[in-house]
């Protein structure tokens, strides 16, 4: 009875506070991408670039400044990795091989952060600080700047101008992420996080072994990490460390944190958009999926029939049950990939569903930005198939979903689900890399499915149970989060273009509202469509299969 009311008032706490920062927060972003002023010291950094503030962009160049700084950040880390031991602070770290250096400089560049060697020795304390904090904030502002983007195509009317990329990950950066992260750290280290530039201690355990426990920037990134919805963790254990997370109530902050800005969002389209009630419909969609996830995940937790003997396996004692439930919905649910807990130790069940929570397209709430562009995608995907059933012309917000738009959208959805599927089909062909499956039969197919899934949809967690540090799938699922990640914003920023270049029609008894109850039904049945007919499959051999026996 007590762990069921601790976590019910973790949950409550959650939507509490996710409540109460939704409309400053939400008002806040929509400011500064609507604002015409430039900050003195975004002015400084577009002179030093080279960059005129003023000059906008169509989607095409659009799309290749994204591309072009993706490039370069990645260019620029993978050098830093494959130097790291040659510069300061290198104590204790052992490197990386160039394809694990090619994987990580990928993963933290598409906001996956998927991390294939251990955290504490795998990189320097340079590197942490200035290649993967860093993009840790690019990554996160380019998918608030992508989604802008698409926002304005439904603004706008008759232009084929988006705004600009840069002043837009500029604002994105200077405005929201630094000083949300800032604050974040501060919380962090009064909570217990450390923070300092300390050499590895050797300390002696009660067992009489030794343990070497090393120091570093863990509240700044770890403040990053979450708010950004990144995942890399500063340690291998990565939120379940407890110099990362150390107590009950940093990990209710830790996933407030990864959810504040996608459940916050909404609220930044409705204000841009000029109908809140847009935004409304969006959470509602984000909320509902969040919420089941999390009841059905819970009651798999706590009531399947290997409940009894090894529901805290994998899991720490200081959460328990819930609070790593409900952290691994939500981390699943978003771009983030943090852990606290040990996701193949699940129930079947549960590991199926933190997988499907992935496979619904991580729209409940998604990433920053990522999660709203592709909640919208669905919201296209709607409008265009209530028109078909009603007999109206599909409109969404005065414009026109045909056959260019509808064609973009469907595209978009379906990158992830090619890729997933590819992914593991190709990984369980060959023998070489099936070998790196811990286990046989439904779970191994679990575990490979999550793990694609994973870095198709740019979310970084691991089910672990495979040995993922090979050049097979250092490189193939760095394809995996090449393309997730820069395919469906390419084509979503072509959505946006033909969206902005319309008119927009008026709104007559025939417009088909997409505010309601009803519209909110049909997005969530829609997204679990979607979902259920791609992947049912391969969830049937996998998770349900293993929990049927």
């Amino acid at each position: 009875m007590g762990t069921t009311l601790s976590g019910l008032l973790t949950i409550g706490l959650l939507v509490v506070a996710l409540a109460v920062v939704h409309v400053p927060l939400g008002n806040w972003m929509a400011r500064v991408f609507t604002d015409e002023r430039h900050w003195r010291v975004e002015r400084l950094l577009y002179r030093a670039v080279g960059v005129n503030p003023s000059a906008e962009q169509r989607w095409t160049t659009y799309a290749m400044s994204v591309l072009a700084f993706a490039f370069a950040g990645f260019l620029l880390l993978f050098v830093l990795i494959l130097a790291q031991l040659r510069l300061p602070l290198a104590r204790g770290a052992t490197g990386m091989h160039v394809d694990t250096a090619f994987n990580t400089a990928i993963s933290f560049v598409t906001n996956t952060n998927w991390q294939a060697y251990s955290g504490e020795t795998g990189v320097t304390a340079v590197t942490q600080a200035l290649g993967l904090t860093v993009q840790n904030f690019a990554s996160a502002a380019t998918g608030l700047a992508v989604v802008v983007a698409l926002i304005r195509g439904l603004v706008r009317v008759g232009t084929d101008r988006l705004g600009n990329f840069w002043v837009d990950l500029t604002r994105a950066t200077t405005r929201i992420l630094l000083p949300l992260a800032a604050v974040a750290a501060v919380v962090l280290i009064i909570g217990g996080a450390i923070q300092n530039l300390d050499a590895a201690t050797t300390v002696h355990t009660l067992s009489g072994g030794k343990q070497v426990i090393e120091g570093g920037l863990v509240a700044s990134q770890e403040s990053i990490k979450e708010l950004g919805t990144n995942g890399g963790g500063f340690f291998n254990a990565n939120s379940a460390h407890p110099f990362e997370n150390p107590n009950a109530l940093t990990n209710v902050f830790e996933i407030f944190l990864l959810l504040a800005i996608p459940f916050s969002l909404p609220r930044t389209y409705g204000v841009m958009v000029g109908d809140r009630r847009q935004g409304y419909a969006v959470l509602g969609l984000m909320g509902t999926l969040w919420a089941t996830v999390i009841g059905l995940t819970l009651w798999a937790e706590t009531h399947a029939a290997h409940a009894v003997t090894a529901a805290m396996e994998g899991k720490e004692q200081r959460f328990g049950v819930w609070s790593s439930s409900i952290f691994a919905v939500s981390t699943t649910g978003t771009s983030t990939g943090a852990v606290n807990s040990f996701h193949e130790s699940y129930s079947p069940l549960g590991g199926g569903l933190l997988a499907l929570h992935m496979l619904l397209g991580e729209i409940s709430p998604g990433g920053v930005g990522s999660g709203l562009a592709s909640a919208l995608i669905i919201v296209a995907l709607s409008v265009f198939i209530a028109g078909l059933m009603v007999g109206r012309t599909p409109e969404w917000l005065g414009k026109t979903i045909g056959r260019k738009e509808i064609t973009l959208a469907a595209l978009t959805t379906l990158v992830m689900p090619v890729l997933v599927l590819a992914g593991t089909g190709l990984a369980l062909a060959l023998p070489g890399s099936r070998a790196a499956l811990l286990a046989t039969g439904p779970h191994g197919l679990t575990e490979m499915l999550y793990n694609y899934a994973s870095a198709s949809n740019n979310n970084g967690s691991a089910f672990a149970g495979m040995t993922a540090d090979s050049p097979f799938f250092n490189i193939t699922l760095g394809v995996c989060m090449v393309l997730g990640r820069f395919l469906p914003i390419v084509l979503i920023l072509a959505l946006a273009g033909s969206l902005a270049a319309q008119q927009r029609r008026p709104v007559t008894a025939g417009t088909m509202p997409t505010h309601t109850p009803l519209f909110v039904s049909l997005l969530v049945g829609i997204a679990v469509i979607v979902a259920g007919l791609t992947f049912f499959p391969a969830l049937a051999l996998g998770p349900i299969a293993e929990a049927l026996a």
